[in-house]
């Protein structure tokens, strides 16, 4: 794994991956798990999910993520836009959120994902009377 110096808004990272698109959803995963709480939310479909992103994006992130293997400002940076970055992470959260429903664990995507929200959220679901 390479050695990547990653700048996403006000938020300078160093990371480990396989590919500056790696790091770029690294530093996403970063930046948006305080957000983990929309895909447990029953009332929300994948789309809002999908809208509250983007629109958290709009107002928070710059349009690319910034990813050197020199350095950060280092002249080798490669610019990954941020829509398709977050779009990748929405794509895994619904996948995460689809495999806990389909097992039927009894989870949520902030705990399974070690989320500081999770902390703060009852994760105590009433079992269902067989």
């Amino acid at each position: 794994m390479a050695k990547f110096y990653v700048q996403c808004g006000p938020v300078d990272l160093v990371l480990d991956g396989d590919s500056p698109q790696q790091a770029a959803l690294a530093a996403i995963d970063r930046a948006l798990s305080p957000h983990l709480w929309i895909y447990d939310d029953p009332g929300l479909t994948e789309n809002e999910c999908r809208q509250h992103l983007m629109l958290e994006a709009l107002l928070h992130l710059p349009p690319s993520i910034t990813v050197s293997e020199r350095g950060f400002g280092a002249d080798d940076a490669v610019c990954v836009p941020t829509p398709e970055t977050i779009q990748m992470w929405h794509a895994l959260m619904v996948g995460v959120r689809r495999l806990l429903m389909k097992a039927g664990i009894d989870r949520t995507v902030a705990v399974l994902a070690g989320s500081d929200v999770a902390a703060n959220l009852s994760t105590h679901h009433p079992r269902r009377a067989r």
